[in-house]
């Protein structure tokens, strides 16, 4: 298992996340295969997406945005949350582990805290293994 490099989308806002996100790979732990999605507003990401991201094999997503109360679009990230919430539970209920979908809802994304919060993913992510296939 220790070979296993977690697939990870990353949702991420535009306008709160930009400098956070922008990563030199080799600071990452391990050899995860990030993929970044950018978007105006974590509110509008479809609760589709991420579970045809899951149907494909990504072993992993995360969802990063604004701290709430500080959405450019005043309410967006309250409804990526609550989206988030719901979506946690009904992938539980399709046999896949919650901690496989990450939010994080922060105002002020540094390099250093968006590093060690990806790290933490990745080494939770090595941990569950690959997707199981049903």
């Amino acid at each position: 298992m220790s070979s296993f490099e977690p697939n990870i989308i990353v949702f991420r806002c535009n306008f709160c996340s930009p400098a956070g996100m922008q990563l030199d790979p080799s600071m990452l732990k391990g050899q995860a295969n990030l993929r970044m999605v950018q978007t105006n507003c974590t509110g509008r990401i479809d609760p589709t997406y991420i579970l045809e991201a899951f149907a494909s094999g990504v072993d992993g997503v995360l969802v990063a945005g604004c701290g709430l109360g500080d959405c450019h679009f005043v309410t967006g990230n309250y409804k990526a949350d609550r989206y988030m919430i719901l979506l946690k539970k009904m992938l539980s209920q399709m046999g896949i582990e919650p901690e496989r979908l990450k939010v994080e809802m922060n105002s002020e994304w540094q390099p250093c805290d968006v590093q060690s919060m990806l790290n933490g993913f990745i080494d939770k992510l090595t941990g569950l293994g690959p997707i199981s296939k049903n």
